[in-house]
């Protein structure tokens, strides 16, 4: 009886580099890489035997992927589509467990403040869903929905009357825009706030440095060495910081920065320089827009709305300097990081740019707008004077 001889194997030069890949690569599942190599093995001439006894597998192995191979191409290397096993849940009892993942655990009589996927199984037995449920079925479950019931966010309710014509300026100012005209080139906008309490944190034993395979190393104990304020202003359009440290924030604190920034040009003989600031202390109410405009005839203060310090552009400046100075803290005292802090300005200011601020006042009725029909129990009929809803930065 005449044996049926092997299966011709020809390869194209893209083909050939795509099963290398395969056959080799660090990262490829191993079943994968066996049939990589019966095909490139058998392009080589090699016979179904001789294949199977050098990589230990069976004949009818070789012979299977050799001939899907010759038969469809790389395709062919790929596992064909199963029926699989008959699913064991209902997909009502998909539905329930989902539902229930969407409800607080308070709400359902559960002394709980999340769920998490063990629990929704236990819950979901006990409430008699499902017989048996594994944790790794209600995952599964989840992550088709993207539901993630253990994770949360904060929000605020905005308390501010007055947000939106708060807000709508400010994006203005962003914009070169001051009550409907155009800014001047005499004109500037400057976003100010203070970063409170940067420790000295002297640690204990010397931070160890980054190695191969090894992540920088900060000991875990540290003596206090005080807290400096680092107060800041950035201007807008030009793309540049001023800052200085303080023993602490107040009044006194925030003029000597007014008073920095507004001793030089072209500030000193600007038409009018805008103050973006919010509603700390430091600089709240009247009485700090009658004491900055008394000290500078030239400057404007505006404040952001109550609770929306996302809206001053000199929270992006602070979280790089938290990211790039900051953290880890690992400062031996207060002249420490007084002279980081000015090292860093000029660093920064020597590449320094405008940042790509892109929500406008229309994104901000859009998103008012889609609040209001999320929370209908809260409207009034003024829209200044709505309560809505906005995540907290």
């Amino acid at each position: 009886m005449p044996v049926a001889s092997a299966r011709p194997v020809t390869l194209r030069s893209c083909e050939r580099r795509r099963l290398q890949t395969m056959a080799y690569g660090r990262k490829t599942p191993y079943q994968d890489r066996v049939r990589a190599q019966i095909v490139l093995a058998a392009a080589r001439g090699m016979s179904n035997a001789r294949i199977a006894a050098r990589m230990q597998i069976t004949v009818d192995t070789v012979r299977t992927w050799r001939g899907r191979f010759a038969d469809r191409g790389l395709e062919g290397l790929a596992d064909r589509k199963r029926s699989g096993r008959p699913p064991r849940f209902t997909p009502l009892q998909v539905a329930e467990v989902t539902a229930l993942a969407c409800q607080l655990p308070a709400e359902t009589g559960t002394p709980l403040s999340r769920w998490s996927c063990p629990e929704l199984a236990r819950e979901a037995v006990t409430r008699g869903i499902a017989e048996a449920l594994s944790v790794s079925t209600v995952r599964r479950w989840l992550a088709h929905d993207a539901l993630k019931p253990w994770q949360y966010r904060s929000w605020i309710f905005i308390r501010d009357p007055q947000f939106r014509p708060k807000a709508a300026r400010v994006l203005d100012l962003y914009a070169r825009v001051v009550d409907g005209l155009p800014l001047g080139d005499d004109e500037y906008v400057i976003s100010s706030d203070e970063k409170t309490s940067i420790q000295a944190r002297c640690r204990c034993h010397p931070t160890v440095a980054p190695g191969q395979a090894r992540a920088m190393r900060v000991n875990h104990e540290y003596d206090r060495g005080g807290a400096v304020a680092y107060l800041a202003a950035w201007d807008v359009h030009r793309g540049k910081v001023f800052g200085r440290c303080e023993p602490a924030t107040g009044i006194i604190p925030f003029m000597n920065l007014v008073t920095q920034v507004m001793t030089q040009e072209p500030y000193a003989s600007a038409k009018r320089v805008f103050w973006v600031v919010d509603n700390g202390s430091s600089h709240r109410g009247k009485a700090a827009i009658k004491r900055l405009t008394t000290a500078f005839p030239n400057a404007v203060m505006v404040h952001t709305p109550v609770h929306a310090s996302w809206l001053n552009q000199v929270e992006i400046f602070f979280s790089v300097v938290q990211r790039k100075v900051v953290s880890p803290n690992d400062f031996t005292d207060l002249t420490q990081i007084h002279e980081r802090l000015r090292a860093f300005e000029e660093r920064y200011n020597a590449t320094a740019q405008p940042f790509r601020w892109r929500f406008t006042t229309t994104d901000l009725d859009d998103l008012l707008a889609r609040l209001d029909r999320h929370t209908p129990d809260r409207h009034t009929p003024d829209r200044q004077e709505q309560s809505c809803t906005l995540q907290a930065a």
